[in-house]
């Protein structure tokens, strides 16, 4: 197993990705949050009194994922050339998936930039509704898929 966010003398170091080549980086990650199906419900119907729920979470996504490098202290600031969210609804079970895709023509990965928008957008679904319900849980924060770059695609194997 290799870390390479440290040098030889257990420092830790931002990876020196200068000579590596730019290739179409793509990163998909999902957030998963656990709320009763009445708010479920309220959120889908528009009624939870804060506005549009998912509408808002995916722009704290999308923005989330530009803010990265401010958030994660080793990680590059990337050019990113895409971000989306969406959100499966779950309404019986009380259950909101967010999953966010983020592409970049960079020298280093979109994972943590997905990872990041994934959780944002799920933190933002809890700020909007916690006033109803504060025990909405935020759970299986995960990368489903990679590609890009050496190591080639990654595919979670219970990812769809």
């Amino acid at each position: 197993m290799s870390f390479n966010h440290f040098n030889s003398a257990g420092q830790a170091i931002m990876v020196d990705v200068s000579q590596k080549e730019p290739t179409l980086r793509t990163a998909v990650a999902a957030a998963e949050v656990l709320l009763t199906p009445e708010i479920v419900a309220a959120i889908q119907a528009g009624i939870t009194g804060k506005g549009d729920v998912l509408g808002i979470a995916r722009l704290a996504g999308i923005a989330a994922a530009k803010k990265t490098p401010d958030l994660i202290p080793l990680s590059h600031p990337l050019a990113l050339h895409h971000v989306s969210l969406d959100f499966k609804v779950a309404s019986a079970a009380g259950r909101i998936e967010a999953t966010a895709t983020v592409k970049a023509f960079e020298r280093t990965g979109v994972e943590m930039e997905a990872m990041t928008a994934a959780a944002v957008a799920a933190l933002t679904i809890y700020d909007m509704c916690k006033g109803s319900d504060k025990g909405i849980r935020i759970e299986n924060i995960r990368l489903l898929y990679k590609e890009g770059g050496k190591s080639g695609i990654y595919r979670r194997q219970d990812a769809p």
